[in-house]
């Protein structure tokens, strides 16, 4: 069965264009113009990938709202923003939301499909593992599951997102080593940017640092990645 991807895009022409060519790569695209026909249509279906751009029409983060509610119905659901914004501001504010990639309209629409096709490899691989061993890594205070894709800090659940997940079981699976941003890239089987990865590092920092104000065992390690103090 074909995956179904929204595209919310309130410019006609680059949203035809990006129809087209994910049609042609065997997608079922459902398109909408504004929030409002993205949010009756989530609604009633959630899609498999969701494309948003962020201004719609006359709502400046008509796609931060249509994110935050996608991400409030299902935990694993793969966004993407498309966007003309490429300040650091829009990108973070949109990974904090908890979408899985940001990506500037100046991308090469061959790049947009790589993207997209290993977001979908990762929610594969996730049904994989669903039929594997519970694996679970505990560390001091931090427990992982990633048979359950959850994490704790002193028995407190810490609300992270798929790709952040996989960002801090890469660092927590060898304590004290090194990762690099390629390293952390392949761990959140997404295919992402340095900058994106700093975003994603940035906000586990401080989702950590909210429930534990001396919390500093994500450790960056200058001109060589990061790692999870030993």
């Amino acid at each position: 069965m074909a995956k179904r991807i929204a595209l919310v895009e309130d410019e006609q022409a680059i949203r035809e264009n990006y129809a087209s060519s994910l049609k042609k790569q065997g997608y079922e695209v459902l398109a909408y113009s504004n929030k409002k026909d993205a949010l009756q249509a989530f609604e009633t279906r959630l899609p498999d990938l969701a494309i948003l751009d962020i201004g719609l029409n006359e709502d400046p983060e008509g796609g931060f709202e249509l994110c935050r509610y996608l991400r409030a119905q299902s935990a694993t659901l793969p966004i993407i923003f498309l966007t003309a914004l490429d300040s650091e501001f829009d990108a973070i504010s949109g990974l904090r939301l908890g979408a899985d990639d940001y990506l500037t309209k100046d991308i090469s629409l061959t790049q947009v499909l790589v993207r997209i096709s290993a977001l979908f490899r990762r929610i594969d691989a996730l049904k994989s593992n669903a039929d594997q061993p519970e694996d679970i890594i505990e560390i001091g205070k931090l427990l992982v599951d990633t048979n359950r894709f959850t994490a704790s800090w002193n028995n407190q659940p810490i609300e992270i997102t798929l790709t952040e997940f996989w960002i801090l079981h890469a660092l927590v699976k060898r304590p004290g080593h090194v990762k690099n941003r390629d390293q952390l890239m392949e761990a959140a089987k997404a295919i992402v940017d340095d900058s994106t990865v700093t975003s994603h590092i940035k906000r586990l920092r401080k989702k950590f640092v909210a429930m534990d104000s001396e919390f500093d065992q994500i450790e960056t390690v200058y001109g060589m990645g990061y790692r999870w103090k030993a």
